[in-house]
């Protein structure tokens, strides 16, 4: 299994920008996706969490801002970032819980990072 994310980048604050997490490999079922954040010296939170049933979960700072949405036929999971400002700054990371053909448990797995910056 391997998760891809892209759409980072440099935005000025008030800017949008658009993350993309694709999961290839063996699957059976995507049960949770969602974006991480991690910034320079600080752990790393939660964003947002969509179920396989498209219920979503966002951090209090991102709420109104943030939309988070899965397209379950490309195993894609996105983050739609508005009214970004500085305080989002961070590398951000996907994250799903699936299970795979064969056995009965869940599995985790983290994608790489993407870069989002908001600076003017």
């Amino acid at each position: 299994v391997q998760l891809q994310a892209s759409g980072g980048g440099l935005v000025q604050p008030g800017g949008s920008l658009r993350l993309s997490c694709t999961v290839s490999g063996s699957i059976l079922n995507l049960i949770l996706m969602g974006w991480y954040r991690q910034a320079p010296g600080k752990q790393r939170d939660s964003v947002a969490i969509i179920s396989r049933g498209d219920s979503a979960t966002y951090a209090d700072s991102v709420k109104g801002r943030f939309t988070i949405a899965r397209d379950s036929a490309k195993n894609t999971v996105y983050l739609q970032m508005n009214s970004l400002n500085p305080e989002d700054t961070a590398a951000y990371y996907c994250k799903v819980r699936l299970t795979i053909p064969g056995s009965p448990y869940e599995y985790e797995y983290w994608g790489q990072g993407t870069q989002v910056t908001v600076s003017s």
